[in-house]
Formats: C-alpha cells, structure tokens, sequence
C-alpha cells in the first residue's frame, strides 16, 4: 500500500472535519499519500452526514459519479464513513455494488485493518458496530495543512438528549466523555506544532464529563487554558438546557477563551419547543442570553432556527421571528426541517407544506440579515484584536512572483468575525506579518458575511495582542 493515494470527500459538520483528519491519519501510518484530485485516487472515501437530507442526498451523489471512476480503474477502492454508514449500513453495498467498504462512526480505529483484509481477500466489509467507550490511540493527530492555526479537537461523542428531530444518538451512540488528561495532551502536541487555536468538539459540550464523573466543562476550559502557547479558545455545541452559571462566567474569567458561543435556540415558540424534547423555554432561553452578555458585553452570540417543523403553526413561527428580534443574534444556521429516519418527529402530524416551509425559510434569513448588517456596521471605525490565518487567495494569486506594495491578509475575531485586512508597503520577500499571530485592526468597511480594515502599525510595524478588545478609533 506504500505511496498509493487517498481522497476524502468530507460532507457535515466539524465533527466529520475532525473524524477525517483521524482517517487520513491512520491512512499515513500505513503507507497512504494524501491527494487533491479525487481522479488520481486509488482509494477515496466520503466521510458522509445524515442530520440533514440534503447533506444524505449530497453523498449519494457524489458516490454515484463514483461508479464510472471504478469501471474505468477497477482496482480502484471506494468507502463510505460516517453518519449515512452507520445509519444504512448493509443497504449501501446492496444498492451500490462499486462500494467496498462502509465503516460507520465508530470503526475508524479498524480502517487500516479493513483495507488490508479487502487487498488481501478482494472481499466487501461492513462494520458499524459501536463501542461503549473511546477508543484512544498513543499517536496524536496531526495530518493536515502544516500551517494550519485552527484545528479541532472533539472532547466527547454521541449525545444522550433524544431531540425528536434528530437522529444523533442513533448513528453517533450515548453521550462518551474522553478522559480530559488525553484531551489536553492532544492539545499540548497540536499548539507544539504550531498550531494557535483549538475549537473543541461535541454534540453537547455543557454536559461533558458528568456521565462519568470527570471534571464538568469549565474545569476542562480552564485546564486548556493554562497551556502555553495557545492563544485563543473555542467549543461548539452548547445545549441551552446544560448552559451552567460555571460557564458563563467563563466568559469573563478566561482570557482564551474567546467571546463567541453558538446556543442553538432551534424555535422561539414553547409549543414547539416541547415537542422538539429541547427541555428549556423561549424564557428562559432569554434569560441565558441576558446572563451571558452581563458578563462578557461584547460577546456574539449565534444559532440555530428549524422552520416548518411538524404542527408548527403560523403563530409559532412569530414567535420565533419575534426571539430573533429580541435576541439580535450576531448571524443564524436555519434550516428546513425534513423527517429523519428513526426520529420520532417522522411519525408527528401537522406536517407543513414545502412551499410554506421555504417561505419561512427566507422570511429567516431576510430578519437575520438586516440584523447581522446593523451588528457589523456598529463596528465600523473600532479596532479589532484579528488572528492571523492567511493571505487572501485573490491576492496570493495577482502577486504571485513580483515586488507588490500591499498584501491583504485574512483572520477572525474573537467574536469570529472575518477580517480582512491591508498590510501596506511590503515586498514578496518579508511581508512581517506571520500567520498565528495576533494583530490589531481598524475596521473600515462592513459586509454581510465579513469585514475589511486596515493594519494598526507600531513601532515594529505590527503588534502582538490578546482576547478581543474593541477599541473606538
């Protein structure tokens, strides 16, 4: 298996960004080269997500055009991970014989083993059984860009909450906590390889460690803290119904960590609400959020909305329009719902018709729109503390080769807004600016989805900072 050539197509959230960098890795230990271009591949996996049919149908798809890729190069092996493995197992190869293996969401650690047994037996595999605990491994991750900032860390797995919408304990399992001594060495070893930020992984944060008795999600927050060489902190996602006082004050106490928290509302009407099984009202949901901005003012906060969810009513729905109003979330994930297989909401009455659930839909976006263009015009002319990611790809590609005068360089905030910004009277031989590193720059114009500035200079052209510090220009 030595220098042949893997291409993972990643569909889904951070956790499945995460699971495939864990396959790519255990893919390099045995002898895998990573490749760009899924045609020069001799084995591709798409690491698949089931939350949303859309994201279902995207994989299928894509697995679809796979199948002339395997007429044309036989030898070619095709696999399937993730949440629609786990969640279809068998029916997979049954409806696509191309397929050669399907490992669901827990068979990562028995890839490697998987790939030699069908090079050897020329034979299909499905393996989706699930364990009752992680399975740690002595190697840390660290397959990827090498210069990379931000990486993931997931810190739990599964969820026990049972959403009547959602299929996550099903194709995931019950709510596993990692052990936080495994977590922080992952953490030591990534910021040792440059690495500046970590944004840490789970389907519930808030609820980390107390099935099993380990540390509760502040203490873990203030363990990554205290380790040196990392600058800025994150997690997703917070179940409103675990969000602690511990953890909001957090937000005041911890200079890492940074001032943004993703706290899906999902509706803002309490009929709803019950129906969904999200266990906390649209009260005190607004009660979370007053106690969240008296204690670190300039936080962003961000959600998620489901429009047309079964029986919801037109009442229902101004009343989540009202929330988003009253909440002025910083920006929205909204979504269509569609019934998913084994959750229960399948089975409710009151199904909403596609054309009013899509009506909604936009009725959300042009609310939230306006809102997220008033936030980003209020910062207009503040000075903002921006972590350093990259060149922009535009100007990478102009400058390319030759002396320039400017480069413009991209980064977030903490509040994770996107920066970016002008780095005046440089040359293609020393830009100064490194990524990683902290930055302070004055906003100059606003966007829907970002903003633009210029770099603040001091003595030695540039500055390094913390937090997220709003200074009026």
């Amino acid at each position: 298996m030595k220098n042949k050539k893997f291409y993972i197509n990643t569909i889904g959230c951070q956790m499945n960004v995460y699971d495939s960098e864990q396959i790519a890795e255990r893919l390099q230990r045995i002898g895998f080269v990573m490749e760009n271009r899924v045609e020069d591949a001799d084995l591709v996996i798409v690491n698949t997500c089931s939350i949303r049919e859309k994201a279902e149908q995207k994989a299928f798809s894509f697995l679809g055009r796979l199948a002339k890729m395997k007429r044309e190069k036989p030898r070619l092996m095709v696999g399937v991970c993730g949440c629609v493995a786990q969640q279809e197992g068998q029916k997979i190869v049954e409806r696509m014989p191309y397929v050669d293996f399907v490992l669901g969401t827990q068979a990562i650690e028995r890839l490697p083993a998987a790939i030699e047994r069908i090079e050897r037996q020329r034979c299909r595999i499905v393996d989706v059984n699930m364990a009752q605990e992680i399975q740690e491994t002595a190697d840390i991750p660290t397959c990827g860009n090498p210069h990379e900032i931000s990486r993931f860390v997931t810190i739990m797995r599964g969820c026990d909450n049972y959403c009547t919408y959602c299929v996550v304990p099903y194709v995931r399992g019950r709510e596993t906590s990692r052990e936080p001594e495994n977590i922080i060495s992952e953490i030591k070893s990534l910021v040792a390889n440059g690495v500046r930020e970590i944004t840490l992984l789970g389907q519930n944060v808030n609820s980390y460690g107390q099935k099993q008795g380990l540390c509760d999600f502040p203490t873990l927050l203030k363990r990554i803290n205290d380790v040196e060489g990392l600058l800025r902190l994150r997690f997703t996602t917070s179940h409103p119904k675990d969000l602690s006082d511990g953890l909001i004050a957090a937000f005041r106490s911890m200079e890492k960590l940074c001032h943004h928290i993703h706290l899906p509302v999902q509706s803002g009407s309490n009929d709803v609400l019950a129906r969904m099984n999200r266990r906390y009202t649209r009260e005190k949901y607004l009660e979370m959020v007053a106690n969240l901005r008296e204690a670190c003012p300039e936080i962003a906060i961000t959600s998620d909305i489901i429009v047309g969810f079964p029986g919801e009513t037109s009442e229902d729905f101004e009343q989540t329009k009202a929330l988003i109003r009253q909440v002025e979330f910083d920006s929205l994930f909204a979504f269509i719902y569609s019934d998913r297989p084994n959750a229960p909401s399948g089975r409710f009455k009151g199904k909403v018709t596609e054309k009013e659930k899509k009506q909604r839909l936009q009725d959300v976006f042009d609310l939230q729109t306006g809102i997220t263009q008033k936030i980003h015009a209020s910062m207009k002319g503040t000075i903002k503390e921006v972590l350093v990611e990259g060149t922009s790809k535009k100007q990478v590609a102009e400058n390319q080769g030759r002396a320039i005068d400017a480069v413009q360089w991209t980064g977030r905030t903490s509040g994770n807004k996107i920066v970016n910004f002008i780095q005046n009277h440089v040359s293609h031989v020393d830009t100064g600016i490194q990524v990683g590193e902290m930055v302070r720059v004055r906003i100059e114009k606003t966007f829907p989805h970002s903003l633009r500035g210029s770099l603040i200079t001091g003595d030695s052209g540039h500055s390094l900072a913390k937090g997220d510090e709003s200074y009026a220009a």
